[in-house]
């Protein structure tokens, strides 16, 4: 029954596919053709459905996991069983989305993030990074935040790409957060320069650091932060 249903869902997400989303998609790097807005649709029609989700993710084909992602149930997932899927989640989007629909909510998020942290592999240490700026945003509370500051001045320049953008978030969630570092945050990120040619949309926000760190306060007011 359960396979029979994944190969239902299959035909059904090869019946979505859009040449021109691929196209878009895979300059990316996302090798999937479904507008991601009829995948919610898909996904809303089927409800929370973990072992389908299972199955989906165990396909290896990115739309299904994306769609696995979006009916499963994030808290039903063993904390061993999230390590693997993040060692899988090699697409931008599907790592993007198991971190943030799936491991945020899991009760593992915290033990997972340690564990991914200085992980060898610099995709999944990118997640425990992603996690780490995260904490420093909504629970800071026993982080070493100028060692995570030294780790970065270190480390953010040459790091791989999904890496170093989830140090300058974490930089930037350090400056923004936490007045005391905010000077530091920002000089660091000065020096180093990374993103700073990023393109940006008009109206959106640069993802530099300084600048960045600068908007976000101004917005909220400069004594926001944290001490």
């Amino acid at each position: 029954m359960a396979e029979t249903t994944v190969a239902e869902v299959l035909a059904e997400l090869a019946g979505l596919e859009d040449p021109k989303a691929r196209a878009v998609n895979e300059r990316h790097g996302d090798d999937h053709g479904v507008n991601l807005s009829r995948l919610r649709a898909l996904a809303k029609r089927l409800k929370t459905q973990q072992e389908l989700a299972r199955r989906l993710w165990e396909t290896g084909d990115t739309a299904a996991r994306l769609l696995a992602l979006l009916i499963c149930r994030p808290k039903a997932f063993e904390r061993d069983e999230l390590d693997v899927m993040m060692r899988e989640a090699r697409t931008p989007k599907v790592h993007d989305w198991l971190l943030n629909y799936v491991v945020k909510k899991s009760p593992h998020a915290e033990e997972l993030r340690l564990a991914w942290f200085a992980d060898p592999d610099p995709v999944v240490a990118s997640a425990g990074w992603a996690l780490t700026a995260d904490r420093v945003a909504k629970q800071p509370e026993g982080l070493d935040l100028p060692g995570l500051l030294d780790a970065i001045e270190a480390e953010m320049r040459d790091a791989p790409d999904r890496l170093q953008w989830a140090m300058n978030t974490c930089l930037a969630q350090i400056g923004i957060e936490h007045a005391g570092l905010r000077t530091r945050a920002i000089d660091i990120g000065e020096r180093l320069e990374v993103l700073k040619d990023y393109p940006t949309s008009p109206g959106c926000t640069s993802p530099f650091a300084p600048i960045w760190i600068t908007e976000m306060t101004r917005r909220a007011g400069q004594g926001s932060g944290r001490g």
